[in-house]
């Protein structure tokens, strides 16, 4: 149940991610698999996870009962937790090396902001689903508070911009480089998109973190845009 303790929770745990990166996507990964479980239940069920980074959703997931297979196109990502996780490959979302209708959940956690083509990703999550399949993409919009990533607020001024003043503060280049691993994602095109694809069915749109009586804000359109911080589109692949 999203209630306004879970939120709190993970928004607890988000504020730490920088020093505990571990900590946050362990809790984000067992309250993403709860999530998924109101469409569909994991156990005996094969997962893709698209840009799984480490293998950080890994253990939650397999945990529930899936068969977990994590794809990253970033070495340094792979092995950031000392090693390369079993299970997982080094591609690009872009162009999934996994054949048509293979996986049961095609599965995306904050990384659709970082495609340079996202709606390639998304067209190549749809087509490795299995039909009644689901796939679930989340992302943080443009817009958001947090839409800049490290470099927030102050990407309300422009992506450069921040990007400039970030470099003066700390010397160093942010993570996320805007142009180059950081885009323009909103949620409007994001919903048109899925809405278009004539193979999926939208299921559900959400604001990600926050409680259920809040989740209507990523379903109206400019508010959405920069009230969400993270959104959830859930789409059932067609028979």
């Amino acid at each position: 149940m999203a209630t306004f303790s879970r939120s709190l929770r993970l928004f607890r745990a988000f504020r730490r991610e920088q020093v505990d990166p571990a900590g946050f996507y362990g809790v984000l990964a067992a309250d993403s698999v709860a999530q998924l479980s109101r469409w569909s239940d994991v156990n005996g069920r094969s997962v893709l996870d698209v840009g799984g980074g480490p293998g950080y959703f890994a253990d939650a997931f397999r945990a529930a009962g899936a068969t977990y297979v994590g794809l990253e196109p970033d070495a340094g990502e792979l092995t950031a937790r000392g090693g390369t996780e079993p299970g997982t490959v080094r591609a690009s979302g872009e162009e999934l090396p996994i054949r048509s209708a293979a996986v049961d959940v095609c599965f995306s956690s904050n990384v659709l902001e970082h495609v340079p083509r996202p709606w390639t990703m998304t067209a190549e999550m749809v087509r490795v689903t299995k039909p009644g399949g689901l796939v679930y993409l989340s992302f943080t919009p443009w817009w958001s508070p947090w839409g800049g990533h490290e470099t927030a607020p102050w990407h309300f001024l422009g992506g450069h911009r921040a990007a400039r003043r970030y470099r003066r503060r700390t010397g160093q280049e942010p993570k996320n480089r805007f142009g180059t691993s950081l885009f323009v994602v909103r949620v409007g095109a994001a919903v048109r998109w899925a809405r278009s694809c004539p193979d999926v069915d939208l299921v559900a749109v959400y604001a990600r973190y926050y409680p259920w009586w809040a989740s209507w804000v990523a379903r109206v359109p400019g508010l959405r845009e920069v009230a969400s911080w993270n959104v959830v589109l859930v789409m059932r692949r067609r028979s």
